[in-house]
C-alpha cells in the first residue's frame, strides 16, 4: 500500500510541472528523441533531461537508446493509475456531499 501511494505521489509531483505536462502531451502523438522533445523549450539540455528523468523515474515514460539517439515514449499505465485514484476520490466526495445534502434537507424539514 505504501509503495502504491509513493508511486501516485511521484506521478502527481511529475505532473505538477508545466514543462513535463507539455512533454507528455507531445508523447501522446508517438515516441520522440530527446532533441525533438527539447526543441520547443528555451532551456539548457541538461535541465531538460532532468525533466525527462523525473518522468521516467515515476514511470510515465520509458526510453530506449539506438546508437547515439535516446527516444522516449509514453507509458499510459501510470496515467491510468492516477486517473483511477482521482476517480475514487471523486466518488468518495460525491457520496459525502450527497449525504450532507440529505442531512441539510432533513434539518430544513424538521424546522418547518
Amino acid at each position: 500500500m505504501v509503495a502504491a501511494a509513493h508511486m501516485i505521489d511521484s506521478v502527481f509531483r511529475a505532473l505538477a510541472d508545466p514543462t513535463r505536462r507539455l512533454v507528455l502531451e507531445r508523447l501522446v502523438r508517438g515516441p520522440e528523441s530527446v532533441s525533438g522533445l527539447a526543441a520547443p523549450f528555451d532551456m539548457a539540455l541538461p535541465s531538460f533531461v532532468e525533466h525527462l528523468r523525473v518522468l521516467e523515474d515515476c514511470g510515465l515514460v520509458n526510453s530506449s537508446k539506438t546508437g547515439r539517439v535516446r527516444t522516449y515514449q509514453l507509458v499510459p499505465k501510470r496515467l491510468r493509475e492516477a486517473e483511477d485514484w482521482l476517480t475514487k476520490q471523486r466518488h468518495l466526495w460525491e457520496r459525502r456531499l450527497d449525504q450532507l445534502d440529505a442531512y441539510l434537507l432533513e434539518m430544513k424539514e424538521r424546522r418547518k
